[in-house]
């Protein structure tokens, strides 16, 4: 795509870049009061069974995901006109998703200024590793590459790491801002767990909020995840990484039924969302339709998405992710070239 065609996209794009403030007090409005609503029908359902009241838990995280895009478009300053405000419902909906506000906003920024960029990887993004890195990597190198990209680790463990350690403590050098935001949405939540502690006692509690929080988490991580995981995703290094391409060819469109389209906030849309962060959620759909271009982009359903948890290594030999198992293979076929090619110089000699 040359230059002035990727200007012209952008242009394209940009005109959904405007946030509609009744659009988005709307979305606040079906978004929250129905995820209080059903955390207190699960509460009140535990008096029946707990089996009745985690079906009502699970769809209760459904919209905690939903929350978290608000959060998320709050972070990009799309989700309001007013900056300010971006900043208070961003804080608020981040006490709502346990999510560090500024700290997170931060973050994000720089994945997106710097996805599938392979010189610029390890802040807000999945580890990655290229063939070769890992064929490189010392033996503890390689377990901890294969312990984080295990699904039991990262869907099942993950949760709790955001949760519980990545969230709550601010990096070292984090500004003032973005240090007291941190605590003001950790002493929140502190709060607010201790007086539901004391008026529902804390295995009612527990028994509630660990299946919201954990299914929620395991989802946003799937979510994040897949939406750039897949096989012929876009990766290239410093002096020919390219941001249109990295946004079209490295993000995804993960095309979902529109109930589960409309309570993950549209964020399946990803290509665009990449292409153009400030259009909000509820403008990326149209984006999409209304640019031709977009609909090139790499489609994957819920069936198609579930390959992604076999591609662990970057190939940049083929532009392609590969499995362990494949990576052998290509180890195996390494080391027998090299052999033949030092048994063949062994005979020129």
């Amino acid at each position: 795509m040359s230059k002035q065609k990727q200007a012209q996209l952008r242009k394209s794009v940009a005109i959904f870049a405007k946030s509609d403030t009744r659009t988005s007090i709307i979305q606040l409005l079906n978004s929250i009061f129905p995820f209080f609503l059903l955390w207190f029908l699960a509460y009140q359902s535990l008096s029946i069974s707990f089996w009745l009241s985690l079906p009502i838990s699970i769809i209760a995280a459904g919209f905690v995901v939903r929350i978290f895009i608000i959060f998320h478009d709050c972070t990009h300053m799309s989700f309001f006109k007013n900056g300010k405000a971006n900043r208070v419902v961003g804080t608020i909906t981040g006490i709502i998703t346990h999510f560090a506000f500024e700290k997170w906003k931060r973050d994000h920024s720089i994945h997106h200024a710097t996805s599938g960029n392979l010189d610029k990887r390890g802040t807000g993004d999945v580890w990655v590793m290229t063939v070769d890195e890992y064929a490189e990597a010392s033996f503890w190198g390689k377990l901890a590459y294969r312990l984080y990209r295990n699904p039991i680790i990262m869907f099942g463990l993950g949760p709790i790491y955001l949760f519980l350690v990545s969230n709550r403590f601010n990096r070292k050098g984090a500004k003032r801002k973005e240090r007291w935001n941190t605590y003001l949405i950790n002493f929140s939540i502190a709060v607010i767990y201790a007086l539901l502690i004391l008026f529902i006692g804390w295995q009612a509690f527990l028994l509630v909020q660990l299946p919201i929080l954990f299914i929620a988490g395991a989802a946003g991580i799937w979510l994040f995840y897949v939406q750039h995981q897949f096989e012929d995703s876009y990766f290239e290094n410093e002096d020919e990484w390219d941001y249109v391409k990295a946004a079209v060819d490295g993000s995804s469109y993960y095309k979902l039924p529109k109930v589960i389209e409309w309570m993950t906030g549209s964020i399946g849309y990803h290509h665009v969302h990449h292409l153009s962060p400030r259009v909000p959620n509820y403008h990326l759909e149209k984006a999409h339709e209304s640019t031709p271009p977009l609909h090139q982009a790499t489609t994957i359903t819920l069936a198609t998405s579930l390959q992604s948890l076999r591609f662990r290594l970057y190939d940049q030999e083929s532009r392609s992710f590969v499995s362990f198992r494949e990576f052998k293979k290509l180890e195996r076929a390494a080391k027998l070239s090299h052999r033949l090619e030092s048994r063949r110089a062994s005979l020129q000699k």
